[in-house]
């Protein structure tokens, strides 16, 4: 994008608070950005914000004087290679739907003779609007591209289609209308691509169960939520995601195949039957032993004060197994490894030994706090180095990841 110029207007919804990390997308790309922000949209975000990041003032009236002299809403809708309205509430589709120009984004929007992206962002009733569904016609059949939105939780609590799509898929879409090659969504189709739009994502999580009698298992400490994070992530870039899970305590995300398993061998065998795949992140706690001999029922005390014996063998080793594989192995293999001492050393000697491309480290010792919480501190080992990641949310680190196996892909 070195040299493009994009306009972005940031509309009045909840959503504004990802424009700062599209403006960031943009930038790393090499293209300039000019922020637009409606008088709504400076609700959620603030010129000061966007103007930093995108090195340039951040443009809110109509009536400038500094700039209006000069007709500089006319140069503004001119200057751009691209005109991105995110996030594009029901009332500025609306507006822009019927040709309004009571502020400087709308007037800018009827004033540019250059292409529109605009990503929809707002509350799954006002989007199943028929009146939303009429603007939104309306509008593509003008020309304006659409991506997202994207179905999830709302900031309402309300769940379906209306989340504005997330800055990489906006990216995406951004690359293709800028290649002539735009991602029109329409209303039979309206979960946004992303970079990972036709690739399949396989993604193992939360622990498995190993039955020592009906009513007793051996187990990991694990919830499920980072597995489940990376897969929403995943599939929030467009992916198509099989998502392998023990019994976790997260319940599984939206819009992934979800195949429930309780032991290490069953995992092994769903795995299998998911591939071939583009890329497996093995983020499941797989329980190391299983034992020979449980019972079938269950193991009573027998008053002599002595544990039952339990006959243990290993199980199988799906990370390495899936590395090892030649025919179908994924061109991307990512393990996880959860340590309590040395973790850098540690983690770094299982990527070598189990063969993956990279390892997720991260320190779980009780001092930390990390398992079972709502937060990660990773180190992302690959085979060209090391990357230390600080503690964040585990939807955060998800993300990013997601993002790395993106670009790694591409």
């Amino acid at each position: 994008m070195d040299g493009k110029r994009i306009l972005l207007i940031v509309g009045g919804g909840i959503a504004a608070f990802k424009a700062p990390a599209l403006i960031r997308l943009l930038r790393a790309e090499g293209a300039a950005v000019t922020p637009v922000l409606t008088a709504a949209g400076a609700q959620f975000t603030t010129a000061m914000t966007l103007s930093v990041l995108g090195g340039e003032a951040a443009h809110e009236g109509l009536f400038d004087i500094s700039t209006e002299a000069e007709i500089g809403h006319i140069q503004l809708s001119r200057n751009a290679d691209l005109v991105v309205v995110a996030p594009a509430t029901a009332d500025l589709m609306a507006r822009m739907a019927q040709g309004l120009a009571g502020d400087l984004a709308t007037t800018l929007l009827l004033a540019t003779d250059k292409q529109v992206l605009i990503a929809p962002a707002m509350n799954v009733r006002m989007w199943q609007h028929p009146a939303t569904q009429r603007n939104l016609e309306l509008l593509q059949g003008d020309g304006i591209l659409t991506v997202g939105p994207d179905q999830g939780d709302m900031a309402c609590g309300e769940f379906g289609p209306g989340r504005m799509a997330e800055p990489e898929a906006i990216m995406a879409a951004i690359r293709g209308a800028l290649r002539d090659e735009p991602l029109k969504l329409t209303r039979e189709s309206q979960v946004s691509r992303g970079p990972l739009e036709g690739r399949h994502v396989l993604v193992t999580s939360g622990p498995t169960h190993e039955p020592i009698d009906p009513v007793r298992y051996l187990a990991n400490r694990s919830s499920g939520a980072q597995g489940t994070a990376i897969a929403a992530a995943l599939r929030d870039l467009g992916a198509r995601v099989s998502f392998v899970t023990g019994p976790a305590t997260v319940p599984p995300p939206e819009g992934v195949e979800v195949i429930a398993v309780e032991t290490a061998r069953q995992m092994r065998d769903a795995v299998q039957q998911a591939l071939p795949a583009d890329a497996a992140v093995m983020a499941a706690a797989v329980a190391d032993w299983r034992v020979t001999n449980a019972g079938a029922r269950k193991i009573k005390k027998d008053g002599s004060g002595k544990p039952p014996v339990l006959d243990m063998t290993e199980n199988p080793d799906i990370l390495a197994w899936v590395s090892g594989l030649t025919d179908r192995r994924p061109a991307l293999v990512v393990g996880f490894a959860a340590e309590t001492d040395d973790v850098i050393e540690n983690a770094t000697a299982k990527r070598a030994r189990k063969g993956c491309d990279w390892i997720v480290a991260n320190d779980v010792s009780p001092a930390t706090g990390i398992m079972g919480g709502t937060e990660n501190a990773v180190t992302l080992i690959r085979q060209d180095g090391v990357q230390e990641w600080p503690r964040m949310g585990k939807d955060e680190v998800a993300r990013r990841l997601a993002r790395e196996i993106a670009r790694a892909l591409a």
